[in-house]
């Protein structure tokens, strides 16, 4: 496997430590005044989400994890987690539901995501960044408070919650950013 150089570490550096895979999130650079020039870093790991800080002296060099981003197909959710297919291979897999975390309530079938893989195995996933869904439940708009910026929360297909303006009602569909969860209009037919 290709080595990296401390010098050449960045953020967003993929390295294996161990035989794990870590994403570098920060790098400083530190020259003290005695003795070699060191490289302070912050890692998370890419299979579990920990966060871990990590000193490298400079001319230090680590494996180069194999990462590579792939387009996959949402197909369903069984007891053992979701089930995607590879738009290259169509070979199919399946990633825990404790890595898909809350993204999972945003995800349609065929919807097309954003996989992350190491060692041909799926490790992580990035839901379409939109998705349309409809309300299931939300309390009535208040007579009188539909002047201001009001929000409320809505329940919508998937079972998720999200904040919404007071006039959206149950049958809107709305569109949510499903990056950060949040409203982001009323879908007009």
């Amino acid at each position: 496997m290709p080595q990296i150089n401390a010098g050449d570490f960045k953020k967003g550096s993929k390295i294996l430590l161990d035989g794990e895979p870590y994403d570098m999130i920060e790098v400083n650079f530190v020259k003290p005044g005695k003795g070699s020039a060191l490289y302070k870093t912050r890692l998370r790991h890419m299979t579990k989400g920990t966060i871990y800080d990590r000193t490298f002296k400079s001319g230090e060099s680590v494996e180069a994890a194999d990462i590579r981003k792939g387009d996959g197909q949402f197909l369903y959710k069984d007891a053992n987690g979701y089930v995607f297919m590879d738009q290259e291979s169509f070979d199919q897999y399946t990633l825990a539901s404790e890595t898909v975390g809350s993204a999972g309530m945003f995800l349609q079938d065929g919807a097309i995501c954003s996989l992350l893989y190491w060692n041909n195995q799926i490790i992580g996933m990035t839901p379409p960044q939109h998705v349309i869904m409809k309300v299931t439940y939300t309390e009535p708009a208040v007579r009188g408070n539909t002047t201001s910026n009001l929000m409320k929360p809505a329940t919508i297909e998937s079972g998720a919650v999200v904040t919404v303006p007071a006039f959206v009602e149950i049958g809107d569909v709305i569109r949510i950013d499903a990056w950060t969860e949040t409203y982001v209009e009323r879908v007009r037919d």
